[in-house]
C-alpha cells in the first residue's frame, strides 16, 4: 500500500535552489520544522527526491527513543529529503491516517522491537519498515479516525498550554511571596520581638545600619546591613572532587551552584563538606542554593556561605534566591560586589515566622504542581 524510498546522500549547503529536510526537521509530534534548513542545487537530486504533497517522512536513524518518528509533508515549501529519512508515499491509504498509526503506542512498541542498535543510535531500514502491519479501515472511516484524533489532540494542546500557563503563574507566585517576605509584608510584626538592630550589634558592637533607597520604609523592628555583615564565606578548595568518574550508586553528591546543582555522585571519603546547613554561591553567575546534606564540589568557582549567630540561614537564602547580579561572567562577584548588597533584616523571632509562612505556602503550591 506504500512506496518506500531512501533520501539523498549528497552533501548539503547553507544556500541553494531547494531545501533539504533532515531528521532534525522532523519533530517529535509528527510535524515538520522548517527552521535550521540546508539546501541543494543538484538538479538530478531535485528531480529524484522532490517531495509531493502528503508524502510521509520516516526517520530511519536516531536515538532509541525517537527512531521511526514521522511527519507529513504538506507542500509548505519545495523540498527534497536527506538519507537518514525514508519517503513513504501511500498508494491505497490516507497519509493522515498512516501518520496517526505511526504516532501510536502500538507503533512505538514495534519500533522498539525491530530497531537495531549501534553506538549512540538506532536504525530501522526500509526492509523492516515494509513489514510493518497496518490495520486498514475503509477510506471514509480513516477520515473519521483522523478527524477524531485531531479533536482530541487539540484538546490535549489546550490542557497542556493551560498547564504551562499555571506553572508560570505558580513560579511568579513563589517569587512574589519571597519578595513580600524580605520586605516585611508576609507576616505581622510583634512589638514584643527584640529589634533587629540589637541582634546586629551583638554580632558587631560597632555596627551602624546601612542607608538604602530600596528599603526606606522598613517594617517596625527591622534593620538593614550588608550581606558581609551577617555572612561568612569559605573557599571550597578543600572540598573539590579529585575524580569525575561519577556513579549514581555512590553516596556523596558533587555540587555546582548553577542550574545543574547535583552533577554526579562520588565515593571519595576525604574533603566532604558537612557543616550544615550552608549556602553555595556561584561566584560567576551569582546563582545560589541552600544545602542541607553533605557534599563535595566540582570546582573552585563558588563560595560556601555560613550565617552569624542569630541569623536564620533560610531567610538569607530566600533573599539571595531572588537577588541576582548579571554582568561579566568572567568576573568573581562575592567579594567585589555581592557581599556588599544591602539586605533587610527582621527580628530573629520574625525571621522564623517568615520562614514558616513561606514554606507552608510553597508546600501548597508544590502540591498543585505535582497534581498537574
Amino acid at each position: 500500500v506504500c512506496e518506500l524510498k531512501y533520501g539523498t546522500s549528497e552533501k548539503s549547503s547553507s544556500v541553494g535552489k531547494i531545501a533539504v529536510l533532515r531528521m532534525g526537521n522532523i519533530t517529535n509530534v509528527g510535524t515538520i520544522d522548517y527552521s535550521n534548513l540546508v539546501y541543494s542545487s543538484n538538479d538530478e537530486d531535485i528531480e529524484q527526491y522532490s517531495l509531493e504533497k502528503d508524502d510521509l517522512l520516516f526517520n530511519r536513524t536516531n536515538s532509541s527513543e525517537w527512531v521511526g518518528k514521522t511527519a507529513i509533508y504538506k507542500e509548505e515549501q519545495p523540498a527534497i529529503y536527506a538519507g537518514y529519512l525514508i519517503r513513504i508515499r501511500p498508494l491505497l491509504i490516507s497519509s493522515d491516517y498512516l501518520n496517526t498509526v505511526m504516532n501510536s503506542g502500538y507503533y512505538r512498541d514495534w519500533c522498539y522491537d525491530v530497531k537495531t542498535d549501534a553506538v549512540n543510535q538506532s536504525n530501522i531500514n526500509a526492509q523492516k519498515l515494509s513489514q510493518l502491519m497496518i490495520p486498514i479501515p475503509p477510506l471514509k472511516e480513516q477520515g473519521r479516525i483522523v478527524a477524531e484524533m485531531d479533536k482530541w489532540i487539540s484538546l490535549i494542546d489546550i490542557v497542556k498550554n493551560g498547564k504551562d500557563d499555571l506553572l508560570t503563574i505558580i513560579k511568579q507566585a513563589k517569587s512574589k511571596i519571597l519578595n513580600l517576605a524580605i520586605r516585611g509584608k508576609l507576616v505581622p510584626q510583634d512589638p514584643n520581638d527584640e529589634p533587629a538592630i540589637e541582634l546586629l550589634k551583638r554580632i558587631n558592637p560597632d555596627f551602624t545600619p546601612c542607608d538604602n533607597e530600596h528599603y526606606q520604609n522598613l517594617s517596625k523592628g527591622w534593620a538593614t546591613c550588608r550581606l558581609e555583615d551577617i555572612v561568612d564565606y569559605e573557599q571550597p578548595t578543600a572540598y573539590i572532587v579529585n575524580s569525575t568518574s561519577y556513579n549514581d550508586t555512590y553516596p556523596i553528591p558533587v555540587l555546582t551552584a548553577g542550574k545543574s546543582f547535583i552533577i554526579g555522585h562520588t565515593n571519595e571519603v576525604e574533603g566532604i563538606y558537612s557543616n550544615l546547613p550552608c549556602i553555595i554561591f556561584d561566584d560567576f553567575t551569582t546563582d545560589s542554593k541552600l544545602v542541607e546534606f553533605s557534599f563535595k564540589v566540582k570546582s573552585s568557582a563558588m563560595k560556601i556561605l555560613q550565617v552569624k549567630k542569630g541569623i536564620e540561614i533560610d531567610f538569607v537564602a530566600m533573599f539571595m534566591s531572588i537577588t541576582r547580579l548579571i554582568g561579566d561572567t568572567h568576573k568573581r562577584y562575592w567579594i567585589s560586589e555581592y557581599s556588599k548588597l544591602v539586605i533587610p533584616v527582621p527580628p530573629h523571632a520574625e525571621q522564623k515566622r517568615i520562614i514558616d509562612a513561606v514554606y507552608k505556602a510553597f508546600t501548597k503550591l508544590d502540591t498543585i504542581m505535582e497534581s498537574l
